[in-house]
């Protein structure tokens, strides 16, 4: 890659071709020469006759999956047989299972997808692999799959296309994968019903829950969406149903917690709750542009103010509900509230606080769209609301912590980070050390705070790609009212735009 990040997709792909060349397709296996079970429709979960009385009754297209190791943290210990674990998510109501079956660095085999198809025939099973060939599709039907997996990143267009024409040809369902601008441009030729977007960041096997929201903008045909990998808890079925996905692929907690299948399903089904909860992050991400960051004007105190960084072109306002000189009230957000971008208000809540009954209260109301959580809030706090924790690093290490699964993680979908004070919690106007910046970019997409400025905010925007710029101070004429001409130039200077 261009940034000396080793491509740990790619080279998977390649030593999986080079085992094909010893072994064959069929991994040196006995596969049947003819399918080995009747095809299940997988998209309905049922036959393809038509909706069948045994139809999955959820509206998701929702999938398990069999695995045995993971590259990031190897062997998975204590799992059931493939066939076994399979039983076990049917049992909890899923009814469709995804087998993974590459040998080299996740242990599987195309005996673990035969193994559960033999036992579980009534189940729509996905075959996930670095499918490379007309061959391995052909090989997949064999085996008893009803769709494959296929990775847009790993194929030419014309070989892309190729697999998807004779596995549809077959009968087979394909969940083509992309993960960007040229992988959508690939499937585009043919417009697949069902496409995966990885919350994995292929390059480094680190998950970026808001990846999949960006990368779904570029997609302009009418198809279901599913929402792949990042799926940890409960509280990620609920964002990925509240932001407007089709259905999620769950695999390696699953894997080591088959428990956990039940408590995915119920939040999935909860669909009130997840609008509730994250719902504003589908409406912020209708406002994404690739390559250029969003843009959050911090510090609103009036309206007047407001109306100018919408028409300058901001994405969200910021209302401080804080000690501080930008101190503002339930009253000016409800003045802004017709203004048609996202509304967050910024509070410091401590351990044991809970969230002010009025801006509970705006939440309903739809003035607000989002929490700006700069205390010492709990994951029980951060996780009731919908909204994002903001963080002061202080040294490099502590961008640990930012990393999805990671202890002390504060759980939301994206995390703000902003410099270090002793003495405030954001709102100082100091520029984030370049260090802390490389070591959160290293984890995940940077959501960047602190000392931004119109003339310095081209520059760190074209360095670091943030996701989102917040700016206060950088934009004020004195505490607390901003400076017009400023907030223009922000905007602008920020979207890589001239006035």
């Amino acid at each position: 890659m261009s940034d000396g990040t080793p491509d740990i997709l790619l080279q998977i792909a390649a030593d999986r071709a080079e085992r094909v060349k010893v072994a064959g397709p069929e991994q040196g296996l006995d596969v049947p020469a003819e399918r080995m079970a009747p095809l299940v429709d997988f998209i309905n979960a049922g036959s393809p006759s038509g909706p069948p009385a045994d139809a999955d009754p959820r509206s998701g297209i929702l999938i398990a999956e069999v695995k045995r190791r993971s590259p990031s943290k190897g062997h998975i210990a204590d799992i059931p047989e493939p066939a076994e674990l399979a039983g076990l998510y049917a049992a909890a109501g899923f009814r469709r299972v995804s087998v993974l079956t590459e040998e080299a660095r996740f242990g599987g085999s195309l005996a673990d997808l035969m193994a559960v198809k033999s036992a579980r025939p009534e189940l729509a099973v996905l075959r996930k692999d670095f499918l490379l060939s007309v061959e391995d599709v052909e090989v997949s039907w064999r085996a008893g799959a009803d769709a494959i997996l296929l990775i847009a990143t790993l194929l030419e267009s014309d070989v892309l296309e190729a697999m998807y024409r004779r596995a549809t040809g077959l009968g087979l369902t394909c969940l083509v994968e992309v993960h960007d601008k040229e992988d959508v441009a690939k499937a585009r030729r043919f417009s697949p019903p069902l496409v995966g977007i990885n919350s994995r960041d292929l390059r480094k096997f680190k998950v970026e829950p808001l990846l999949p929201l960006e990368t779904r903008s570029f997609i302009d045909w009418d198809c279901r969406v599913i929402y792949e990998s990042g799926i940890l808890r409960p509280d990620d079925a609920a964002f990925v149903r509240g932001t407007g996905f089709s259905g999620f692929l769950v695999g390696e907690a699953v894997a080591r917690s088959p428990e956990l299948a039940t408590g995915l399903l119920e939040a999935w089904d909860d669909e009130s709750e997840a609008r509730r909860r994250y719902g504003a992050w589908e409406r912020l991400y209708r406002r994404y542009r690739p390559g250029v960051p969003l843009v959050k004007i911090c510090g609103i105190t009036n309206r007047q103010d407001a109306e100018v960084a919408v028409e300058a072109g901001a994405d969200m306002l910021g209302f401080i509900f804080a000690p501080s000189p930008r101190l503002t009230s339930p009253e000016v957000v409800r003045a802004c509230m017709d203004l048609p971008v996202l509304k967050a208000a910024v509070v410091v809540l401590g351990p044991d606080d809970e969230l002010p009954p009025a801006l509970q209260a705006l939440l309903a109301e739809g003035a607000l769209d989002f929490i700006q959580f700069h205390g010492d809030e709990p994951l029980r706090t951060t996780a009731s609301w919908p909204g994002y924790k903001a963080v002061n690093l202080k040294m490099p290490g502590d961008a640990g912590k930012l990393e999805v699964g990671a202890d002390g993680n504060p759980g939301t979908p994206a995390v703000l980070v902003d410099a270090f004070s002793p003495d405030a919690r954001g709102g100082t106007g100091k520029l984030l050390d370049e260090s802390l910046v490389e070591a959160v970019t290293a984890r995940r997409r940077l959501w960047l705070a602190g000392g931004l400025t119109p003339e310095n905010v081209a520059g760190i925007a074209r360095q670091y790609s943030p996701g989102l710029v917040d700016v206060s101070s950088g934009t004020e004429a004195e505490k607390g009212k901003k400076d017009h001409d400023k907030v223009r130039r922000f905007v602008a200077a920020a979207k890589g735009r001239t006035l």
